[in-house]
């Protein structure tokens, strides 16, 4: 069974950090396109941020380029560096793997076929 499980959500004040970490189970993803989305209250899930298999490309949505950097280790883990966080960076953050191996980034949630369950990120003014 696959299975993505976000960790590292959590309250910070603006100008905070946070580290997502993303966890799959069940299958290597490590050739597989992988992204972050996120959902606020009454919003629509938009994107993040992106990156393609090792050796990795990303693709940041403009609202946290320079702020946020997204990453990948060997060993099935998707992350994401948060920095200056901003209350409007509050939402549910998901993971998301794409299902076929690839070289390219994957920009819109209907890419994905995997899924996390989401973490809380609040950050507050």
């Amino acid at each position: 069974q696959v299975q993505l499980v976000e960790s590292g959500g959590g309250l910070v004040q603006a100008g905070g950090s946070l580290r997502l970490s993303c966890a799959a189970s069940g299958r290597t993803f490590s050739g597989n396109p992988m992204g972050w989305f996120r959902q606020g209250p009454g919003k629509e899930r938009q994107f993040v941020a992106a990156i393609s298999s090792i050796p990795s490309s990303t693709d940041y949505a403009d609202s946290v380029k320079g702020r946020f950097t997204i990453f990948r280790d060997n060993a099935n883990t998707l992350y994401l560096q948060m920095n200056s966080l901003k209350p409007e960076d509050t939402a549910v953050y998901y993971c998301a793997a794409v299902r076929s191996p690839g070289w390219r980034t994957f920009l819109e949630p209907s890419q994905y076929t995997y899924w996390g369950q989401g973490t809380q990120v609040t950050v507050s003014s």
